[in-house]
């Protein structure tokens, strides 16, 4: 048996989701701004696909949020003291699966520079840059799952 598993997130779930977010190692520094403040709430878990990895005491190790209107991957994070278990290459398998039942083709990632590795080691290609906007003062990867 798995010593995690992949449940669908339910507005309670929101506290944990945004405290993960926001003490993420890899937004530290000039990244900082970007979860400043950044909440992950529940009617946003409620109204698209968001899926946590839990352990057996249900202590949320990592997850993702797809935006099935855009077939985006609009979050995906992976708590710091459970990176380097699979959890991240598990939760990819899965919103791939998930977004094959909704029958996309594709799902798009606009990746946070430091991940773009994580997500080319589980199967995204690159697609492109995203030129900085707003709060955001660096160039992003583009990248893309395609969807068997």
């Amino acid at each position: 048996m798995s010593e995690f598993t992949v449940r669908r997130a339910v507005a309670d779930d929101s506290k944990r989701l945004t405290r993960l977010v926001r003490s993420s190692r890899a937004y530290r520094g000039d990244y900082a701004t970007m979860v400043e403040g950044y909440q992950v709430g529940g009617a946003y878990i409620e109204h698209h696909p968001v899926f946590v990895a839990v352990d057996a005491s249900d202590r949320v190790l990592g997850f993702y949020a797809l935006l099935l209107d855009d077939a985006e991957l609009d979050l995906a994070f992976v708590a710091d003291s459970a990176q380097g278990r699979g959890i991240g290459r598990l939760l990819m398998e899965h919103m791939a699966g998930q977004a094959g039942a909704a029958g996309l083709k594709a799902v798009r990632v606009v990746a946070h520079p430091p991940a773009e590795e994580f997500y080319l080691r589980t199967g995204a290609v690159r697609s492109g840059t995203v030129p900085p906007t707003g709060h955001i003062h660096w160039e992003r990867p583009e990248l893309r799952y395609d969807i068997a």
